[in-house]
């Protein structure tokens, strides 16, 4: 399980934001808003399994929503060869 200690920098008040492989983009780069999206789906998803009474519906939509984590994930850290000090998550076949 993936646990996040600090999610906030207080580095974007100028209109900028930084990805996981630390390059600047503006907060309105397409790659912003597509995590942004997958995070809004996600949220969404969470109301969802908060009003669900079924089991089998609750694991399904537990099971979508890790893999929307993974996806954001994924969007956040663009593919490159540098050396990023550690492996970054990515979508696996069996997640598209």
């Amino acid at each position: 399980m993936v646990v996040l200690t600090k999610i906030y920098t207080k580095t974007g008040d100028a209109g900028d934001t930084s990805l996981g492989d630390l390059s600047a983009v503006s907060k309105d780069a397409i790659r912003v808003c597509a995590y942004g999206c997958v995070d809004e789906a996600n949220s969404i998803l969470g109301i969802s399994l908060l009003h669900s009474q079924n089991k089998d519906i609750q694991a399904i939509l537990l099971r979508i929503q890790n893999d929307m984590f993974d996806c954001g994930a994924d969007l956040c850290v663009p593919q490159t060869d540098k050396d990023l000090g550690y492996q970054p998550l990515r979508m696996t076949l069996q997640q598209t």
